[in-house]
């Protein structure tokens, strides 16, 4: 369960850190339609980072600062003090949390792939969305740390 949730973490919080340096605060307010703005997309994909990770870990969940950037630099931190042998048996835990106004009780690995990292990504990719909507010019290796393209680049 470690190497599922707090190198990815870690690796798309880095990533998130550059892309929210690259929009500028003004960008970061976009909205679409009535969804988050992209600061509230990337603070919550930054909450779920520590609520799937710690309880994996049997830590108990921080409180996280309420700003974008040391909300993203604490929880990446605090990912990786985590070690892999914390996770020991988490595969055997049930985890008990809300989703919006719904009490859910999930296995394990349910909670990991079924609603931890969808969630952590949904709001990740509305964030990314959200800002190149509002003409911030981010490409897929923005996002994800791997693709390259030429600056002239464009899909026809």
């Amino acid at each position: 369960m470690y190497h599922a949730t707090v190198p990815v973490f870690r690796h798309y919080l880095g990533q998130m850190a550059e892309i929210v340096d690259k929009a500028g605060r003004t960008a970061l307010e976009a909205r679409i339609a009535d969804s988050f703005s992209a600061t509230q997309h990337f603070a919550t994909a930054t909450g779920f980072t520590l609520r799937i990770a710690c309880p994996l870990a049997g830590r108990p969940v921080p409180d996280l600062p309420t700003a974008l950037a040391p909300r993203m630099a604490v929880a990446r931190a605090t990912l990786g003090a985590m070690k892999p042998a914390e996770f020991d048996g988490a595969e055997g835990r049930r985890i008990s949390h809300r989703a919006g106004f719904t009490d859910l009780d999930q296995p394990a690995r349910d909670f990991v792939f079924l609603y931890g990292l969808p969630n952590f990504f949904f709001h990740v990719t509305m964030g990314y969305a959200t800002l190149r909507a509002a003409g911030v010019p981010l490409g897929k290796g923005d996002f994800d740390g791997f693709h390259g393209y030429p600056p002239d680049f464009h899909f026809d």
